[in-house]
């Protein structure tokens, strides 16, 4: 696809799939050709779902929205980072970004993605009633498989970022029968898309085992991977609408830490299928099935960041790791890169625009969790950037544990052609790089999680042929390194471990918010990550950072870090994040840069406005997503908590109606043009 993006742009611009346009409550007939037209001719069908493909790369799709802004505030990501005044803009994406959210916010419409369902459901009825299928099932099998996959996907988004929604089994009727529908229950919308994709991977060819399909192809090794990650959400716990439906076969959060951001309020609560095992057996043998076949063509890359590299240059990965990417093409579509990534300044000689946004950054206590010898760690947090010192381009080391740069993408990787562009741009071009959407460690670390939740982390699953311990290690390995003594220290308590193994894994990935919903733990590990950025800056306390607590004397006042030998690049191996030493262990070789104690410990008397200003900052992060905060205790514990205190209380925190409001609200011109169908929940129609 990367090759021939342009002829499937064109092909779209063509495709009878045009009944749908910018609203998903459409009343135009989906069929302008006859299906008998399109869907008894190969060339035809494989145009309508190319159709369907292009559809993935728009911008309130994986083009921007699901990839960037949509990532959210979790413990680890920071979209549109730490914001001021800004954290309740209930029309923006910051402020959807931070939980605060009404009907009027536009950036958060779901028509995107209900027009990805319906392409898809077109195909999938004109395939279904073709006479092409009877006399040519080896060739119109995979077509109709790839379908069914690209509806479940974009019904698994939509479902899991506004919970209850609108769900039919098929395509909008002529007669309309079917185009104005009330919400379906979430657990009636995952048991549908569950069984489009048990039946979908019985149709689909292992990655190369046809020539056409890559990994910007639906293959049966991502459809296996995408049934194990709906199930374990069909299985997973979200915020529940009790007012309007049954909890007759969910399960209520028991909240026996009694944590304030999980109680039951107005008739809203935490909830999960009662069967979640169900589930949770399903993502479970999906996994062991794919780990433990022959054919799978998936392995790790050996070389982390190898991932990143190819990613950026626009290559395929040759371990095949990459189970499905987003296609997108350069100077077209695709803002991964130039939204989020290392930092590159503009006007020196790349371009005027730079690279590396931070619309998704991340934060100190993020970086403090990873062992100093995980080899991910540089890129999923990156301190320098590039810009000019002394009238040299070179790095330097920033210091603000509020903004951290992902590292993932980088502007020196990028391909020509963007390279190219860019260079003469005065406006962002789309980079191409293509969205991951799924990687094969996912495989891994779903596998483990399911296996350890039915059983425990020793016991063999004999289909897999291993254990639920030894998946985690297999992905830790490559971290650091095979056989390591780091590689098996795994936290005691193991579904702990996998919370944290997915976060130092994914981290800018757009997973781990959504990972921390379905486990119930989005408010706890935000307030966790709130607590901790505290306490760095008040520098009186031990700091809890994931399975890790530092003293304050663990974090040096000065960095000292060598350059390469082009005196460009920092060498972030010299670098001495975790030690204070006492003094530049060799003045000729290492440049010196105060770290973040410099900025907030052991101030004057009047000096800590920043220090005040930044812990409000952190705080009202996330503020929408309980129904109100209490922060005394903490303020209690803090040198500056009376001056913080005092400033916090300047700002509006709590939604004031539910706790866990995760799930976005529906836009108020999809509400009127339901004919009185649909209605928000969650207090989002009256603010």
């Amino acid at each position: 696809m990367k090759k021939n993006r342009l002829i499937y742009l064109l092909i779209l611009s063509t495709f009878l799939l045009n009944a749908c346009t910018d609203d998903f409550l459409d009343t135009k007939s989906p069929s302008i050709q006859s299906s008998q037209n399109v869907f008894e001719n190969e060339g035809m069908v494989r145009s309508a779902i190319m159709g369907v493909y292009s559809q993935l790369s728009t911008t309130l799709v994986y083009g921007q929205k699901m990839s960037v802004n949509w990532q959210g505030v979790s413990d680890i990501e920071l979209a549109s980072g730490y914001p001021s005044q800004t954290n309740t803009d209930k029309t923006s994406d910051t402020g959807a970004a931070n939980y605060w959210c009404d009907w009027y916010n536009q950036t958060v419409r779901w028509n995107e993605i209900f027009k990805l369902t319906e392409l898809a459901s077109a195909a999938v009825d004109g395939i279904r009633n073709s006479e092409m299928l009877k006399s040519n099932p080896d060739k119109m099998k995979p077509y109709l498989g790839e379908a069914l996959v690209l509806r479940s996907l974009g019904y698994f988004e939509l479902v899991r970022r506004w919970g209850d929604i609108p769900y039919k089994d098929g395509m909008s009727s002529s007669d309309l029968s079917n185009v104005y529908l009330g919400k379906s229950d979430r657990d009636s919308v995952y048991t549908a898309i569950i069984k489009n994709m048990q039946e979908a991977i019985e149709y689909l060819p292992w990655l190369g085992e046809n020539a056409d399909f890559n990994c910007e192809r639906v293959t049966k090794g991502f459809a296996k991977g995408l049934l194990a990650r709906i199930a374990l959400f069909a299985g997973g716990w979200s915020l529940r609408d009790g007012n309007n439906f049954s909890d007759a076969n969910v399960e209520h959060y028991p909240n026996t830490e009694n944590n304030p951001g999980m109680a039951e309020v107005n008739g809203y609560y935490i909830g999960r299928p009662k069967n979640w095992r169900d589930f949770y057996e399903i993502a479970e043998q999906q996994c062991a099935e794919m780990i433990g076949s022959a054919e799978n063509p998936h392995r790790l890359d050996p070389d982390y960041g190898n991932i990143w590299k190819t990613v950026c240059g626009l290559g395929y990965n040759s371990s095949n790791e990459n189970l499905f990417e987003v296609a997108n093409g350069v100077g077209y579509s695709g803002d991964i890169g130039t939204l989020m990534g290392r930092g590159i300044d503009g006007g020196l000689g790349y371009g005027s625009r730079g690279f590396g946004g931070t619309y998704v950054s991340t934060n100190a206590y993020y970086f403090y969790s990873f062992n100093p010898d995980d080899l991910r760690r540089d890129y999923a947090c990156y301190w320098p950037n590039y810009g000019k010192t002394n009238n040299v381009n070179m790095e330097s080391m920033k210091n603000d544990i509020m903004s951290v740069r992902l590292g993932k993408w980088d502007f020196f990787w990028t391909s020509n052609a963007y390279k190219s562009i860019a260079l003469t741009a005065t406006a962002r071009v789309p980079t191409g790089i293509n969205w991951i959407i799924m990687r094969y460690p996912d495989v891994y670390l779903m596998f483990a999680e399911a296996r350890n939740a039915l059983s425990d982390p020793e016991s063999v699953n004999p289909v897999a042929g291993m254990s639920a311990r030894q998946a985690l290690v297999k992905v830790r390995e490559r971290a650091f390194g095979t056989g390591s003594a780091s590689a098996a220290n795994i936290n005691p308590d193991f579904f702990q471990a996998i919370v944290n193994e997915r976060a130092w894994e994914f981290g800018g990935e757009g997973i781990r918010k959504l990972d921390l919903v379905r486990w119930g733990l989005l408010d706890q590990k935000i307030e966790e990550m709130k607590e901790a950025m505290l306490l760095l800056m008040d520098g009186g306390h031990p700091v809890k950072i994931f399975d890790k607590v530092y003293q304050p004397s663990d974090f040096p006042q000065n960095l000292y870090f060598r350059y390469d030998s082009n005196n460009e690049f920092i060498d972030l191996s010299s670098v001495n994040f975790y030690r204070n030493l006492a003094a530049n262990p060799n003045e000729s070789l290492y440049t010196t840069v105060k770290w973040f104690p410099a900025n907030y410990w052991n101030l004057t008397e009047g000096s800590e406005t920043t220090l005040v200003n930044n812990s409000v900052k952190v705080l009202i992060c996330a503020s929408g997503l309980r129904s109100s905060y209490n922060y005394s205790t903490l303020f209690s514990k803090l040198k500056y908590g009376a001056k913080i205190s005092e400033a916090y209380a300047n700002y509006n925190t709590g939604n004031k109606t539910c706790n866990y409001r995760h799930l976005y609200a529906i836009y108020y011109e999809d509400i009127y043009e339901s004919n009185g169908y649909l209605s928000n929940s969650y207090g989002f129609d009256y603010e």
